[in-house]
């Protein structure tokens, strides 16, 4: 089998962007253009991915570290220019490359494996996806012999008018023969409109030599949508996000209203998962079987094992076990492990910490920097003061303790087996097993106080 390599084309300005930020570090539904590109690649099995760069090439290569081998296009003079800085890394070599602009995130995998076996199959030297448009502006035309084949590709700025009718256009997306390339690239000229160096004029040198051109067809044309401002960036965003929410449906999830479901593209759901209206799942979030999220529920990088349900609450960098129910109105920060059947309920904050299996935590509470053991039941305003101004102190309550409502809970402490802490304690010591904890003041009641102190509060104000 012939050795496959990539070339991608980064190396321009992007300025319809109006950003500080390279063209292809935007995101699109949870991450940058390039890396939707660099996934697709990796399916497909390159032997050696290429990514020319000029402008912002910094900040490219900080991002990409060594997954993709750089070549420094130093002034941007055209596709055909761009492509044969790559001629260093793979002119010696044998087998198919594949060119691709690094601001179409758009392209599957399964397309961009049909290019590849219909250049194999056609035995073309080159092989040109396409895409049929109603309205082509802008695009190059793929004008085409009697026989079907490709005659040449005819930029808009220099098409003549009925070649300007050609609705099917060229998606600057290639397969060639890598020595077939290389060999004719060099003798790309300038000579048009922009005075740049075309990559689709490689197609007439190369058919000068007696080589055959072919073309695919793409099956939507969506999905060779570039992006070279803010609205096509949010043009690809909506693709992309119906792109992944079909695969899910497919596989077995239910999404109760998909215009209002955002889910990133490394997300993972189990099957008969219900997610409800205004539900974002985010980065590298992982969604068990049989669970509920949502309505409004926003996780990021976080871990939901199954038949969990989660609403109008917000999880960041955490796992909940299976059978866990979260919400309303909860927050879940990062480091924290929700263990299987709890309840963390509304208004709970909980920070770095460890819940164990069957505690709850039903409402109006703070847990932060603590281990919580099973069984456990946190009352409504109960705080674990975890800091002290200077540094951060753990809370450690163990297995079926009972904390009281509007307990305070002052770190490093720990409530041992089966102890209980009475209401309204502020707790500055360790508490023993199956020990009851009281930190009050005794109650006083003054009997005929109150209008005492009525008749007080009135000869204040008469003075």
């Amino acid at each position: 089998m012939q050795d496959l390599f990539a070339v991608i084309l980064a190396a321009g300005k992007g300025t319809r962007m109006k950003s500080k930020k390279h063209k292809v570090l935007h995101s699109v539904c949870g991450k940058p253009m390039i890396d939707h590109i660099l996934d697709r690649l990796s399916d497909l099995g390159t032997a050696k991915t290429i990514l020319v760069v000029g402008h912002l090439a910094d900040e490219v290569r900080e991002h990409l570290g060594d997954q993709v081998i750089f070549v420094d296009q130093k002034q941007q003079l055209g596709t055909a220019h761009a492509v044969l800085q790559a001629k260093p890394v793979l002119a010696k070599d044998t087998g198919i490359t594949l060119v691709l602009n690094g601001d179409h995130p758009l392209f599957t995998t399964e397309t961009l494996t049909e290019l590849v076996e219909e250049h194999k199959k056609s035995g073309a030297a080159a092989t040109v996806l396409t895409a049929r448009l109603e309205d082509p502006t802008g695009y190059g035309r793929i004008v085409r012999r009697e026989d079907n084949s490709v005659e040449r590709i005819v930029e808009h700025k220099d098409a003549t008018v009925e070649e300007r009718q050609i609705c099917e256009i060229n998606t600057g997306t290639f397969c060639f023969d890598n020595e077939k390339l290389f060999s004719v690239i060099e003798k790309v000229n300038n000579n048009n409109a922009q005075g740049e160096y075309y990559l689709p004029d490689v197609l007439a040198l190369l058919q000068e030599q007696g080589e055959k051109i072919g073309a695919k067809v793409i099956k939507d044309h969506n999905e060779a949508m570039g992006v070279n401002d803010r609205i096509q960036l949010a043009e690809a965003e909506a693709m992309m996000r119906q792109q992944i929410l079909k695969k899910h449906m497919l596989m077995g999830v239910t999404i109760i209203d998909p215009a209002n479901t955002y889910i990133e593209a490394d997300v993972v759901i189990g099957p008969d998962t219900v997610i409800e209206p205004g539900t974002f799942l985010r980065g590298k979030t992982t969604v068990g079987e049989g669970c509920r999220i949502g309505p409004h529920a926003d996780l990021t990088d976080t871990i939901v094992n199954d038949y969990t349900s989660i609403q109008y609450a917000v999880l960041d960098s955490s796992q909940v076990e299976d059978q866990a129910k979260i919400g309303p109105f909860t927050y879940i920060r990062p480091g924290s492990n929700i263990g299987s059947q709890t309840k963390v309920g509304c208004f709970v904050d909980v920070k770095k910490a460890q819940i164990g299996k069957g505690t709850k935590i039903s409402h109006h509470a703070y847990v932060g920097d603590a281990q919580v053991g099973e069984n456990v039941n946190i009352a409504c305003g109960v705080v674990t003061v975890n800091y002290d101004g200077i540094q951060k102190h753990q809370t450690v309550i163990k297995d079926h303790a009972f904390i009281g409502c509007n307990t305070n809970l002052v770190a490093p402490v720990t409530v041992e087996k089966g102890a209980y802490i009475a209401a309204g304690s502020t707790i500055t010591e360790n508490v023993p097993a199956n020990s009851l904890a009281i930190a009050r003041e005794r109650q006083v009641n003054k009997l005929d106080y109150v209008p005492k102190l009525m008749q007080k509060i009135k000869d204040n104000l008469d003075k």
